[in-house]
């Protein structure tokens, strides 16, 4: 666990997590590795680590407990932290904000406090697939430093049921 991570545990009162923290599907779709996304920010691991769900269904719900932080004037993207301290990024496709929100809508708002399955966002798969190359989903942790070991899952997952990976902190 990075020092940061240690200090706001410390002042917050928080006990030190045993086991791991889960990470749900914000989305129903298939699980793809995040090296396979066509967009080096994500691929290179560079915003930080996780998995790409390529989409089906039209909805995008919050995959942890937490607090909304900052979501895309374009809605096609948001981040989240939760109490445990981890900082998500979920991203809807790749080229998506060059559509300035089309086909997209907003559920949530920033600073909300959401619980795993509210629904952050919803889109329009038709619409997306028509004026993008690429749907593929990236989730990933933005605190890389933070975290011990990350063990991710496989196949096919529905939003808000199925965890896609496990977080040691």
């Amino acid at each position: 666990m990075g020092f940061l991570s240690r200090i706001r545990r410390l002042v917050s009162g928080q006990t030190q997590l045993v086991g791991g923290v889960q990470v749900f599907a914000p989305l129903s779709g298939d699980i793809v590795s995040i090296e396979t996304v066509p967009d080096v920010v994500f691929s290179e691991k560079i915003v930080g680590d996780g998995v790409a769900i390529a989409p089906k269904g039209e909805l995008v719900l919050a995959p942890i407990d937490g607090t909304i932080g900052k979501i895309f004037e374009t809605n096609h993207a948001f981040s989240i932290e939760s109490s445990q301290g981890l900082e998500l990024f979920v991203h809807v496709g790749v080229g998506t904000v060059e559509l300035r929100g089309n086909g997209f809508r907003r559920l949530a708002e920033e600073g909300q406090k959401v619980k795993v399955g509210d629904p952050i966002l919803a889109f329009d798969l038709d619409y997306l697939q028509a004026h993008v190359d690429c749907l593929l989903t990236p989730v990933v942790l933005a605190n890389m430093e933070d975290i011990q070991h990350l063990d991710k899952a496989q196949g096919g997952v529905t939003a808000g049921k199925d965890v896609i990976f496990t977080v040691q902190l």
